[in-house]
């Protein structure tokens, strides 16, 4: 277990070094059979030690010392829905969390599995750490890999951390790259 902590400890440092979270926004958990691993509430998910990640059950009972992030009932109803889903990394992102704060939709591109449909799923905006959220999401995500959350951030879900951090940057990518198109095109040509 040991070494599954240390991976949820440097995936947490990845989001943060690249941007992908600030403060102590976002939070990313790993499922063990029936145990969850998630990083703490209030708490920046830079630099954080073996003994910040908190053990719940699927029933959300805290198993180790500390207190869970306060979205761990988003993620405890996704893992229940999912169960090919054994990671989860939710970021507010600067570009992505602009698009869910905005009327524009993500566009789902080639580069991370198949496009299902033209825009990455969303779900309306929800209380952080609400039961109504938690519902919501799990039922939003269905089948896919990315939820935008509106006025809130992203969730990336997949079998492994790495996989779903790795998701978690594409769409902060995708999302810069369809920001600038929008305002490439807003602009006219001098001619």
């Amino acid at each position: 277990m040991k070494k599954n902590i240390a991976e949820i400890i440097d995936v947490s440092n990845e989001v943060y070094e690249k941007g992908l979270v600030s403060g102590k926004a976002g939070n990313i958990s790993a499922r063990f059979g029936e145990v969850v691993a998630i990083t703490p509430t209030l708490k920046s998910l830079y630099n954080l030690s073996q003994e910040d990640i908190v053990l719940v059950d699927m029933d959300a009972n805290v198993l180790t010392k500390g207190k869970p992030s306060s979205e761990v009932n988003m993620h405890l109803e996704i893992y229940k829905r999912r169960p090919d889903v054994q990671a989860i990394v939710h970021t507010h992102s600067p570009y992505a969390t602009g698009f869910a704060f905005s009327n524009k939709k993500l566009k789902r591109l080639e580069g991370f599995g198949a496009i299902k449909s033209p825009y990455l799923s969303d779900i309306e905006y929800e209380k952080p750490g609400s039961d109504e959220l938690a519902k919501s999401a799990g039922e939003g995500l269905g089948d896919e890999d990315v939820l935008i959350l509106k006025n809130h951030g992203v969730i990336c879900v997949s079998d492994s951390l790495k996989e779903a951090m790795l998701l978690a940057v594409f769409v902060e990518e995708t999302a810069k790259t369809q920001f600038i198109t929008h305002m490439l095109n807003s602009v006219e040509d001098g001619d």
